[in-house]
């Protein structure tokens, strides 16, 4: 190992040890409550049940993308959707609840279906794909096959780099251009395991360009976020600032915002540089103090569609955003951390409310409805979605995780 590289990693381990100890005061601060833990440990042994139900609906390289009532049928992708990994993810995080031996196996033969995108060049979502997929199943039981497919995964991701625009691009295009959404600060985690796995530094500084240069470009004055920038692939110079899937380009679109949320939350965590921090804090000031925000914490679909409060909730939005706030509560001094915990809190009283969470034997198998993926392209508006399932079932496990600090 590179000297160098070891530095790095020496240096990260020790910040990692001085983070744990200077924030494990603030989480110890928290008890989740009773009457919440029990209706979470009731939602995980329905999300088992739906889980299970989904399985037998699935042919065998078939991953569930959502659910049409209209039909009463899934909608399934192969395994080069961008949420593919989303379905064994979950199936891992509920295994971990129930030590369902049947969660576990289907999790397993759907990782085999998906192990070939580790050398997939053509997608900047290998972070979503294989880091919630293999990145569990290697944590929950490491095996040196997971790890090989990972660092595959993450050398794949590497390619998308432009040292010169100084991101990974996200969605292929012209050769003069060089499209990069928010959604991108969600795959960076993948790269930080990558250099704690290997000592190659250089997964860690792709992630951190990515993300500086993001922080700059992305987000204006008051800390909202364009969902989508358009770089010059030669300068590097910014072309285009757009929303591709919000109300306009000038609106801040929810998932958007909450995707940047999680991402700077996971940025602060890997290098406990506080600028991150700062960021996230920022973001979710935007969102909490929002006036379009709903007291119940479930997003609008867009913060500034016109139209509100006629308009979508976007389910997955407020998983994503009780996810990151029950992480960044953490680092958080006393009363920031009190009111995101709180907000996360209240988020999954909403979330497993019959408004949300679908009676088990319905939606198609999926554990919460009321998602929207693409409301402008008219795809996958109000139904359930896997990633909203995923960053629910997470959630409530980081909640849980309280209850026993």
């Amino acid at each position: 190992m590179k000297l160098k590289s070891f530095l790095i990693l020496a240096i990260s381990v020790h910040l990692t040890i001085v983070a744990q100890c200077c924030f494990a005061q603030t989480a110890n601060h928290f008890k989740p409550e009773p009457e919440l833990l029990a209706t979470i440990q009731k939602n995980f042994s329905d999300a088992r049940v739906q889980y299970e139900f989904m399985a037998k609906q699935l042919d065998t390289d078939q991953f569930p993308k959502t659910y049409k009532e209209s039909t009463g049928k899934l909608e399934t992708s192969n395994s080069g959707w961008w949420c593919s990994g989303f379905y064994p993810g979950t199936l891992l995080l509920l295994y971990e609840q129930s030590h369902d031996q049947r969660l576990l196996t289907e999790a397993d033969r759907m990782m085999k279906v998906l192990s070939k995108e580790q050398y997939n060049t053509h997608t900047h979502d290998l972070g979503f794909m294989m880091y919630t997929s293999f990145g569990n199943a290697n944590r929950i039981a490491p095996q040196p096959g997971y790890k090989q497919i990972l660092l595959n995964s993450a050398k794949s991701l590497s390619t998308r780099f432009n040292p010169t625009v100084g991101c990974i691009k996200s969605w292929d295009s012209k050769p003069s251009d060089f499209l990069v959404i928010i959604d991108n600060m969600m795959n960076l985690e993948l790269l930080f395991w990558a250099t704690r796995a290997t000592g190659d530094s250089s997964f860690y500084k792709i992630a951190v360009t990515h993300a500086n240069t993001t922080m700059k470009n992305h987000y204006r004055p008051d800390y909202s976020s364009y969902h989508v920038l358009n770089y010059d692939a030669q300068t590097g110079a910014v072309k285009e600032k757009k929303t591709a899937q919000g109300y306009a380009n000038e609106s801040a679109w929810a998932r958007g915002q909450v995707w940047g949320l999680y991402g700077f939350t996971v940025m602060y965590r890997e290098t406990k540089d506080k600028k991150y921090l700062e960021q996230a804090e920022h973001i979710a000031h935007f969102i909490l103090a929002n006036t379009n925000l709903p007291a119940d914490k479930i997003p609008y679909w867009d913060f500034n569609d016109p139209k509100i409060p006629n308009v979508l909730r976007d389910a997955s939005a407020g998983a994503i955003m009780a996810s990151a706030l029950l992480e960044l509560c953490r680092y958080a001094d006393k009363k920031a951390a009190a009111t995101y915990f709180t907000t996360a809190q209240s988020i999954l009283k909403t979330l497993s409310s019959d408004t949300y969470k679908a009676r088990p034997g319905t939606n198609g198998g999926f554990l919460l409805k009321h998602s929207v993926g693409h409301l402008p392209g008219k795809s996958e508006v109000d139904v359930p979605l896997t990633y909203a399932d995923y960053y629910f079932v997470e959630a409530m496990k980081r909640y849980k995780d309280f209850a026993s600090k």
